[in-house]
């Protein structure tokens, strides 16, 4: 299963980095990096100029396997510091309807990445960690859970935004309601087996799997469809669901052998 690992941690990596470069592109952040209230941060472009390319840093690091486990978790810690102090206090001070789920799905996708990246880490051992790597590494074993958990928010939002959820997959496809529900109940079982560690492998593995027939089937053909639209949301998202399926096909690389269910 290293195979696995390594195809996730590269998968993740060049999410990062191909986010990274849309945020040179545009001169400012992709819609779900930060909150949309962001325009007061002085010399908004050079900071994204900057850190996008800090983001085409890490992702090329990951990918190429270059200092990886303290690079994995300083991008963890600094995507962390934004949805902790950032996303939570924009949703409860400025989002009006902050109650509802949907209304924290950008904050979501942020704690996914974060989480993402102390997944990466552990795959990596610790050899001569500075202080800050050494701290950081304690959050480790909370990657896969809040990654999880977002799995399972995502899940719960296929069926509270099933309708409008439905109009995003191809015409070509029949039963599209069906498909959401089904999504839905994956998401769910997939996010819920791998923080009960039960067959954490086998789930983690199938919901690396369908979210890259995502990729391929609905972020692709969209990104090449409309890939400036919206500053590139199309394509944003495409890298987001690669970097989803590569956390999950991490997370099934490093799964042990033992189970909870036998």
């Amino acid at each position: 299963m290293e195979k696995l690992s390594n195809v996730g941690r590269i998968f993740y990596g060049i999410a990062m980095a191909g986010i990274g470069f849309q945020a040179i592109y545009y001169s400012d952040f992709p819609y779900m990096m930060i909150p949309p209230m962001h325009s007061w941060i002085p010399g908004l472009a050079i900071v994204s100029y900057i850190f996008g390319a800090l983001l085409i840093l890490a992702g090329a690091c990951i990918v190429f396997k270059i200092k990886t486990r303290p690079i994995a978790l300083l991008l963890g810690g600094v995507l962390l510091l934004i949805f902790c102090f950032y996303f939570v206090p924009y949703e409860f001070m400025a989002a009006k309807n902050y109650m509802q789920l949907g209304e924290w799905e950008n904050a979501e996708k942020e704690l996914a990445l974060s989480s993402g990246a102390f997944v990466v880490a552990d795959c990596f051992s610790a050899k001569n960690e500075p202080a800050i790597s050494r701290f950081l590494a304690k959050l480790i074993p909370f990657g896969a859970i809040a990654f999880s958990i977002t799995i399972i928010s995502f899940g719960i939002d296929h069926f509270l935004y099933a309708k409008a959820a439905s109009e995003y997959i191809p015409s070509w496809i029949s039963n599209h309601m069906f498909w959401i529900y089904f999504a839905g109940i994956a998401l769910l079982g997939a996010g819920i087996a791998i923080i009960l560690d039960i067959k954490r492998r086998l789930f983690a593995a199938l919901l690396g799997i369908m979210i890259f027939i995502w990729v391929i089937i609905l972020h692709i053909p969209k990104s090449i469809a409309a890939p400036f639209a919206d500053m590139g949301s199309e394509v944003t998202s495409a890298y987001l669901a690669l970097a989803y399926s590569g956390i999950a096909f991490v997370i099934a690389g490093a799964a042990k052998n033992k189970s909870s269910v036998k």
